[in-house]
């Protein structure tokens, strides 16, 4: 790999000491995913027409019958981009590392098999939900259980805004976070219902919680702002960079009118990954700042059903998940998704203002 062909040449000539820096290769596995999606998009797009791998779109919402056929699974290009990035620049020798790639395609897996079936049925529904919902609850059960093996781990919960509160769940450790990081999955996969609506808020979300990453992992860091130390940790910043870059260059694709959706295969494996990036650096709390604009997403798709059951019939919005709501509302797709991605821009920055706000 090319991080341990290069890595020891820093001992012996000098110009080769800028690989021993984490946030060097962070930011140079970021441009190689998306070097790696900008080259591939074009083929890769044209692969899946070639095949008929395109979007069924459902037709109790919103006029979107134009996107119709658009090909889909661009999950796909966005995973093998990263990883292969994440395999030339991250240190291969870091459980992190391999444990931030096991839970990306154990959830990858499971929208795989959910765009598949849609494929094969030519219809939107695919898995059932009980079945997604039990696949992403093994990865996530089995990933929490694995972390706590690692030195640097313990159930205690960090509360944003509160150095003093770190209350320990024992043994509801485990549930609470698999619950965080399949709330993740599912607030992602509401997300994507317009043209770059979930891959830009989550590269907010990614690039934002890569800071906690790296400052969890960084000893001086760490002991100043009053974060947990972890370890090692901060090798997972790689990780962070590379999703970021496969994302921006799925993206290039993705925006409005898009030439590719990401499907189940994306949306359900990037934000069970961003889930699991928060419980790794022990924000599992401030996720729900990060991706507020998930939140928003999810509750509004709560609320409704809620209200809907408990009314007899009645609604709180139009259609949810929110974007549906504004979008019958007669506010343009575009103007819907700029405002979306402001937001996510907020929640993020007010995510980092915790570092100091305490």
């Amino acid at each position: 790999m090319l991080y341990h062909l290069l890595y020891p040449l820093s001992e012996d000539i000098s110009v080769f000491n800028v690989f021993r820096y984490i946030t060097f290769r962070s930011i140079y596995a970021l441009l190689t995913a998306l070097v790696i999606s900008l080259w591939l998009g074009p083929r890769f797009i044209k692969w899946l027409q070639k095949i008929k791998c395109g979007q069924y779109v459902q037709d109790d919402g919103p006029e979107h019958q134009s996107k119709q056929g658009t090909p889909t699974m661009g999950g796909v290009l966005i995973g093998f981009s990263m990883i292969v990035s994440v395999l030339l620049w991250g240190d291969l020798t870091n459980k992190f590392v391999w444990l931030s790639i096991f839970v990306f395609l154990g959830f990858f897996l499971v929208g795989f098999f959910d765009d598949y079936l849609k494929v094969v049925k030519k219809h939107n529904k695919g898995l059932s939900a009980k079945g997604k919902f039990l696949g992403q609850c093994i990865i996530a059960l089995g990933a929490v259980s694995i972390l706590l093996t690692l030195p640097g781990y313990s159930t205690e919960l960090l509360v944003p805004f509160f150095k003093g509160i770190r209350p320990d769940l024992y043994l509801f450790y485990v549930p609470f976070a698999a619950l965080v990081m399949v709330g993740a999955s599912n607030g992602v996969n509401l997300t994507d219902g317009l043209d770059g609506l979930a891959i830009g808020p989550f590269i907010v979300s990614a690039a934002c919680l890569s800071v906690f990453v790296y400052v969890s992992g960084h000893y001086q860091l760490a002991s100043y702002l009053q974060v947990p130390y972890i370890p090692n940790l901060g090798e997972v910043t790689v990780f962070c960079g590379a999703m970021v870059g496969a994302g921006l260059g799925f993206l290039w694709f993705n925006a409005y009118p898009a030439q590719i959706f990401m499907g189940d295969t994306g949306s359900v494996s990037l934000g069970g990954t961003l889930g699991f990036i928060a419980v790794l650096c022990k924000q599992e709390l401030l996720l729900i700042i990060v991706g507020g604009l998930f939140v928003i997403e999810t509750l509004s798709v709560i609320l409704q059903v809620g209200y809907f059951k408990m009314s007899g019939g009645k609604r709180i919005f139009r259609m949810a998940p929110l974007h549906h709501h504004f979008e019958l509302k007669g506010v343009p797709e575009s103007k819907i998704i700029i405002r979306f991605w402001i937001l996510s821009i907020l929640f993020a920055l007010a995510a980092l203002s915790t570092l100091k706000l305490r």
